[in-house]
């Protein structure tokens, strides 16, 4: 499941970098099995979960053993659904798969009164709701910086005062998020963060930018000022997504080994290091071996990237989850994404965006929940 979580979901954070060529897929591919190694076996312990994530109440199964076969059930149906995805190149939603393996495991337990109905209709909600606020988002901060500075009469000067706030408010973001989501501080202690930092980046850009010059057409210097800022926010997705994804993996494993060494599968799971670090290791081996396949999906196919694109991306993506993580969400950076990118496609109009390939996501996404519920319920009975 890790392995499957490296492969499709790297798209997440690398894909936008790779289709603005401010990395080659290679370097994308190196850097993301680090850090999504690193974020799992550093930070996934601070992601500590209620067993099942509430989707199935285990309290009502009185057999561990059943739970035990119903983990294994999930994972493995999760694994196929999200394998077969990434053969197509189709973006789907790690978390999603999951979910719908557990939900297939309660239906085949108990019946419909073992799951948690009002969990999968948030779940469902979010389908909606991320990709549109993504899309959004990403839509009105490219306008936003074609209007402030592709159309200007002198870009690159408007960029050298418009790009370092821009470059202040995705970093007040991204440490916000980090100190929120990945460390789980409060909120005021990540802002006083996010400020300090914001206002860091935006001194250091201003005064990096305004001797920034050289030969060459204004537009491409501009491109070049939001370069190497984009390939630092993809890393800190692939960095946040090692230490939160990584539970879709080993949460049910962790789940597993609880049954094993306690004898029952009741209150909140502490995830062993060494466990974190097998998750990190097959996100890693993932990444590296099939993770090509979506970032072409995503980061060529439905529309074409260049820096400031990709970073109106990227800035889209981090403020979305980081809107859903405030709200407590269940929220599908995968989707998130795919609107996001979506979303600075049509800013451009819509004859620059692959429609096709649009359409064939979104049926992938509404397939996930089902085929992964329909093929763990059938691995259960079966193991049972």
């Amino acid at each position: 499941m890790a392995f499957s979580i490296g492969a499709n979901d790297v798209a997440n954070s690398m894909a936008t970098a790779v289709g603005a060529r401010a990395i080659t897929p290679k370097q994308a591919v190196f850097i993301a099995a680090i850090l999504e190694f690193l974020g799992a076996l550093l930070f996934g312990a601070h992601v500590t979960k209620t067993i099942a994530k509430g989707i199935v109440d285990l309290n009502i199964i009185s057999d561990p053993n059943k739970i035990l076969v119903g983990a294994f059930s999930a994972l493995i149906a999760a694994t196929i659904w999200v394998l077969i995805a990434t053969y197509w190149g189709m973006p789907v939603s790690t978390t999603h798969s999951i979910v719908g393996g557990m939900i297939g495991f309660g239906l085949a337990a108990g019946g419909v009164g073992y799951v948690n109905w009002i969990t999968l209709l948030k779940i469902v909600t979010t389908w909606v709701i991320s990709p549109l606020i993504g899309g959004a988002l990403a839509f009105v901060i490219f306008k936003f910086i074609s209007w402030s500075i592709l159309h200007r009469k002198n870009p690159l000067k408007a960029a050298k005062i418009v790009a370092p706030v821009l470059l202040g408010g995705a970093f007040y973001t991204i440490a916000f998020l980090f100190v929120v989501k990945t460390l789980k501080k409060d909120a005021i202690f990540g802002n006083y963060v996010g400020i300090f930092i914001g206002m860091l980046v935006f001194f250091v850009s201003f005064l990096y930018i305004r001797k920034f010059g050289g030969e060459g057409r204004e537009y491409d210097l501009v491109e070049k000022v939001f370069k190497k800022a984009q390939v630092v926010t993809s890393c800190y997705v692939s960095f946040a997504h090692g230490a939160n994804d990584v539970a879709n993996a080993v949460g049910p494993l962790a789940l597993i080994y609880i049954i094993l060494t306690t004898g029952n599968a009741t209150g909140v799971i502490e995830i062993p290091k060494y466990i974190l670090a097998l998750g990190g290791i097959g996100i890693s081996f993932g990444v590296a071996i099939l993770g090509y396949k979506v970032m072409k999906t995503v980061g060529k196919d439905i529309t074409e990237l260049n820096n400031t694109r990709g970073f109106s991306i990227d800035f889209a993506t981090a403020t979305t989850v980081l809107l859903a993580s405030t709200f407590g969400m269940p929220i599908s950076t995968t989707h998130t994404v795919v609107g996001a990118v979506s979303g600075v496609g049509f800013a451009r109009g819509i004859e620059v965006v692959n429609v096709g390939i649009l359409k064939n996501i979104i049926i992938s996404w509404f397939v996930t929940v089902p085929f992964a519920a329909a093929v763990s319920a059938l691995l259960y009975v079966i193991i049972v």
